[in-house]
Formats: C-alpha cells, structure tokens, sequence
C-alpha cells in the first residue's frame, strides 16, 4: 500500500501526533503530545489538494475500522467547519481531494480522533494560504472533536496540533486557549495499546453525574501541585502528583489487566502509571530508557496474561505538534503562529 508521505499528486501532506489524554492528573484539562524515540510518525497522515470536484478516501492500516462507520467521517467535519469559517470571512475555499491515512488505532485513547481532526485542519489552513488565526484553529478542533464525544474537549485536540504538555486555560471572551508546561526532557512515556476498543461514549459513560466535595478538592489540589512541580523542577512532588484521583476508579474495570499492568510498572520505579484519555491504552512515566524498556515488557506481560495483544512505544514529548510534511522534511507548522 501506497503512503501518502510517498504520493506525488499535487497538494500537500500534514502529519499530527498521538496524545495522551488527562495525563493523569487533569481529566480534560492536560495533554501531553508524542514522538517515538525511534523517530517513527505515531499519528495520521492527510493529504489535501484543490480540485473539481469534493472527493475523500481512506487509507492505512486502520481505514477498515472507519469504512463501515454511515457518520461522516471526522477529516469531513473537520473540512466541513473550516471551509464554514473561511467563507465567513468573507474568502471562497475548495473543492477539496481529501486522503485520510488512518496510522492510528480506533478508540484507542492515543487521541485517534484529534489526529485525523488536526491533520486536516492544518493541511488545509496550509494550502489555502492561513487564512485562520492559530486560535480559530483550535476552536474548530475542539469544535469536531466535540460532535464525538459530547462537548469541546481540547485535551487531545490542543496537544496534536501545538505539541508539548498542554494546559487548558481560560480564554479571552470564553474562547478556548492552553498554555504549555514544562516537561523534563529526560522523562519518557512509556504506551502500551492493548488489542481492545474502548470509545469514549462507553468511558465517560461509566462517570458519575456529580462529584462530592472531597474528591473536588482532591483533584484541584493535585492537578495544581503537578503543574507546581513541573515547573519548580520538584521531582519527588512530581512523582506523588501523576495520579488520577477522580475517573480511573470508574474506568479500571473497562480494561482488563489495567491494574496488574499499572501495579507492575509502579514496582519498577515508574514515577506514575494510568490510562491514557478513556483507555484502554496506558502510560507510564520513566526516567531512562532502561527503565522504559523493562516498564513496557512488564505492562504488556500483564496485557497478554489478561489474554490482550499489545503493541508499545517509548517516547519523548513531540515539541512541534502537527505539521506539513513535504519532501521527507518536517516543517513545524507552529513556527508559523506562535
């Protein structure tokens, strides 16, 4: 099969990262961007191109998991809500060639969605000449993302197309806005995506409708002591704030071998181990790439004892976020709207 980093048809390709939801401590208020050590693309690929006539396809090893879905599929709400923004400004935008090269699994918790959303939104503002702000961009992001899972949620969404650990602050006249934290360039996340779909709808679904004031606080107080430590360099603090204190009890149950896998990478130092967005994948947080390599074997081995295959990645953090891929050469589209 053909890639579309290989296509030579005119046009362009845009390339946005997986993500890990929550990040533990922030349920839809953190997200953190990744990049395999191996240099590997983790996330999907979208290849746009003026045209005639509206045309989409899809592609890559996880287009059949999208072929037998009747809604539209979210690379066209994406094009749908930007060709609307545009055209309210005032420009006229398309026909659009749109090819999804679907390199993500499906309700995954890697930010499957986000990617497809990001990576059409930043090749189409790139081929038609940024006609948006950064800050429309998002917004729309979170707009399409919203339409899936019940309401704007730009904890995916933020990370995939800025790249970093991001933050969702308040905005200016209630629009949506982050701010990127620190993150020690020695930690590395550790993802092990088990063989099983878990969509969003059936995670959130098992969430209780209030929260008592314990656990309010609780959250409040250990999502401000993350970003406290991540910012004063405080390690110990760090370790004991990579915690979910508010959804992963409602969630551990949904994926089977979650806490004998989260127990052993715990056990072998890991500074903290949870369910990356809605699961079923999982991360943990490692201080070398020795202790990566046995934390990834060891959550795996918890998977396959619970009878899941299991595919993993040892990554950093992806600084630049979505971005035109052209030629083989990576160009941050950020570096562009900072």
């Amino acid at each position: 099969m053909t890639s579309l980093a290989e296509l030579q048809a005119p046009g362009l390709v845009a390339y946005a990262p997986a993500s890990i939801g929550n990040v533990a401590a922030g349920f839809d208020l953190l997200g953190a961007a990744l990049a395999p050590l191996d240099g590997s693309l983790l996330g999907d690929l979208v290849h746009v191109a003026q045209a005639a006539e509206p045309s989409f396809q899809l592609t890559g090893p996880f287009a059949g998991a999208l072929a037998d879905d009747s809604r539209p599929n979210l690379a066209l709400r994406a094009r749908d809500l930007f060709v609307e923004a545009v055209r309210a400004n005032g420009e006229a935008v398309g026909p659009f060639a749109i090819t999804l090269e679907k390199r993500l699994p499906v309700a995954s918790g890697l930010g499957s969605s986000a990617s497809s959303i990001v990576a059409t939104l930043v090749a189409l503002q790139a081929l038609c000449g940024d006609p948006l702000s950064g800050s429309d961009l998002l917004a729309l992001a979170g707009k399409a993302e919203g339409i899936t899972s019940g309401g704007m949620h730009l904890d995916n969404v933020a990370p995939s197309l800025l790249g970093g650990l991001q933050l969702m602050v308040p905005g200016r006249d209630g629009l949506p806005a982050t701010r990127r934290l620190p993150w020690p360039s020695d930690l590395l996340m550790v993802v092990v995506h088990p063989a099983f779909r878990l969509s969003t709808a059936k995670s959130r679904g098992v969430l209780p409708p209030r929260l008592g004031w314990h656990e309010t606080v609780d959250f409040a107080g250990n999502l401000a002591s993350l970003v406290q430590a991540l910012h004063s360099g405080d390690r110990a603090l760090l370790g004991r704030c990579l915690r979910d204190p508010l959804v992963e009890v409602h969630r551990a149950p949904l994926v089977p071998g979650f806490r004998v896998a989260q127990a052993a990478a715990l056990e072998l130092g890991a500074l903290g181990c949870s369910l990356s967005g809605s699961g079923p994948s999982v991360f943990a947080v490692a201080e070398d790439e020795g202790q990566a390599g046995a934390i990834s074997i060891a959550i795996r081995e918890a998977f396959q004892t619970a009878g899941l295959d299991s595919q993993s990645w040892i990554c950093a953090l992806d600084p630049e976020g979505a971005r035109v891929i052209s030629s083989g050469s990576r160009h941050p589209w950020r570096e562009a709207h900072p």
